[in-house]
């Protein structure tokens, strides 16, 4: 392609997600929604599809495909319930990409066959509760004792707001710790694959959230939780510069959450609009209800051409062809705008359905309490704004 435009391929992929997600999805989800349950019966069912190996090597059970497919998947699945498109997201994005990216061929070969297939799931344990958007002030700290085979690192300290930590099938979590410091004072920053079930490592109970509510959220504590050696993920102390890698690819994984959220309230609020009548008349045809439609249905338009732009671009990285700076300036603009379109785009529904889109019978009220979670996960709008300015060229 000599343009950001999906495929044949890509269009076709989207009808096979559409129809897993509308089946198997859509009449579960307000349920799941109002149980606060996550369906993890509905991982392996995915794994079946594929969605979980679509950016993974074959070698590895994957498809070897591309990014923008994985974005067409979660853009399809967020559209019907934003807690299955995170758990996609952060099951690709967070859980099996440092692996890939960073592991060993032993790593590689022990975690992703069962995360691809869906028969698992992993986390990535990044953000603290004194810790978010600044990452570098991480306390959980990792020492390493012992030397030769029985070397082991030993991790203490806590993690917060952690997806797909706590499930029945969570395999293992990616911690960033630190591990030393460096000749400039810095802390030396590292990434450690803990094992689910290690000794002294501890799943808090579920988040009560105001939304996602299918989605699984933990913190999780570390108290002399001891693994080997070998289960430091890439080199020592390169752990800031992979967690930075991982959230600009995170990034345009939730453009396009953002993405389906917005194409949602679309939906709704267009076939609202022309069958809810108010004085005798669809409420369509009061420009005060037909503007803020169309209004949304550019902001959709735009956030998709963003989306699909920073997805192209992270593939054409791949293929060597794109620098680093543009993929990470434009995942910033893509995460940024399609977030706050969507926040925007779900009051915009919820306003349209009037004293109904407060009734939680109405998924626009489910798709209000999730949307607000998108401008702070993987980087807050305030973060991306930083970003964006630095590439710019603005001094920070």
């Amino acid at each position: 392609m000599t343009a950001f435009e999906l495929s044949k391929e890509h269009e076709d992929f989207r009808s096979v997600v559409r129809e897993f997600a509308t089946e198997q999805i859509a009449p579960h989800a307000a349920q799941w929604d109002r149980e606060h349950r996550f369906p993890v019966e509905l991982v392996p069912q995915m794994g079946d599809l594929g969605l979980f190996g679509l950016v993974v090597p074959e070698e590895y059970g994957g498809a070897g495909g591309d990014f923008t497919s994985l974005c067409v998947a979660i853009e399809e699945l967020g559209r019907v319930d934003q807690s299955i498109g995170i758990t996609l997201s952060a099951g690709v994005g967070l859980g099996i990409n440092p692996i890939l990216s960073y592991g060993t061929d032993e790593q590689k070969q022990r975690w992703l066959p069962d995360l691809v297939a869906g028969r698992a799931l992993a986390a990535f344990g990044l953000t603290e509760p004194d810790a978010g958007s600044d990452a570098g002030a991480s306390r959980t700290k990792a020492r390493l004792e012992g030397d030769g085979e029985s070397a082991e690192w030993v991790v203490d300290g806590a993690k917060a707001f952690i997806t797909n930590s706590g499930t029945d099938i969570t395999s293992v979590v990616t911690v960033t710790a630190r591990t030393g410091t460096l000749d400039d004072g810095r802390p030396e920053i590292s990434a450690i694959l803990v094992p689910s079930g290690t000794p002294g490592f501890t799943v808090e109970p579920a988040y009560e959230k105001l939304g996602w509510h299918a989605s699984d959220t933990h913190g999780l504590s570390f108290d002399g939780a001891r693994v080997p050696a070998d289960h430091l993920l890439g080199a020592r102390g390169a752990g800031f510069k992979q967690f930075l890698k991982t959230l600009d690819d995170g990034r345009i994984a939730i453009s396009a959450l953002a993405v389906g959220l917005a194409q949602a309230c679309l939906e709704a609020s267009t076939e609202y609009a022309k069958t809810r009548t108010a004085f005798g008349r669809p409420i369509g045809v009061n420009q005060g209800v037909s503007f803020q439609v169309a209004d949304l249905a550019v902001s959709v338009e735009a956030a998709r051409m963003l989306t699909y732009k920073a997805a192209w671009l992270k593939d054409l990285h791949h293929e060597g062809q794109r620098s680093v700076a543009e993929v990470k300036q434009a995942a910033a603009i893509a995460k940024l705008y399609s977030t706050e379109a969507a926040v925007n785009a779900t009051r915009i529904a919820t306003q349209i359905f009037g004293g109904n889109g407060f009734m939680e019978e109405y998924p626009v009220a489910r798709f209000y309490r999730d949307a607000k979670i998108l401008e702070i996960g993987e980087g807050t709008s305030e973060v991306q704004r930083m970003v964006i300015a630095r590439g710019l060229g603005l001094p920070s």
